[in-house]
This record gives C-alpha cells, structure tokens and sequence, in this order.
C-alpha cells in the first residue's frame, strides 16, 4: 500500500497469504484508522491514511533516540569487556 492503493487480492498475491488472514490484518488496521477502504463493484480497495502513521513517526522517533544513546553505551561497555578478557588472556598465556 505504500505505493498506492490495492485492492485486497492483489494484496493475496504479493504477500502468499489467504484472503480471510489478510482481510483481518485490514479490518484490524481500519479498526485503528491507519488505512481507508473503498468498495469499487465487488473489490475493496485499500489506502494508507498517512496522518496517523506520520503521528506514530514522530512519537517514535523520541525513543528512538533514547534507545540509540543506550544501546550505543551498551556497545562501549561491551568493547570495554572484550579488550579486558583478551588482556586478561594475554597475561595468562
């Protein structure tokens, strides 16, 4: 969908899912206000509403640049290790 609209076979075919297991992913995302859906004779056309999703990016983006900040003292931390056991071994050996 984020090319465009798709009706929901087309959607089948691309992901190798049953229509039922992909109609409920829809219907769970239209429940939640992420995508829009119109009926075109008997297909059901699917849209992403971009508002929301732009919304989640931002609130997102918030915690990801706390979990950045950790994970990058974690990978300090975890070098800072690795040099000690190997210095450690050096000595040993």
């Amino acid at each position: 969908m984020r090319a465009g609209p798709r009706p929901v076979g087309d959607m089948v075919n691309r992901l190798g899912l049953r229509q039922p297991q992909v109609s409920k992913h829809l219907r769970v995302l239209s429940d939640a206000g992420l995508v829009d859906v119109r009926v075109d004779a008997q297909r059901r056309i699917y849209a992403l509403r971009p508002a929301p999703l732009q919304e989640l990016e931002v609130w997102i983006e918030r915690y990801r640049r706390l979990w950045e900040a950790n994970f990058q003292r974690l990978d300090a931390l975890l070098d800072e290790l690795k040099t000690n056991q190997k210095a450690r071994v050096r000595r040993k050996g």
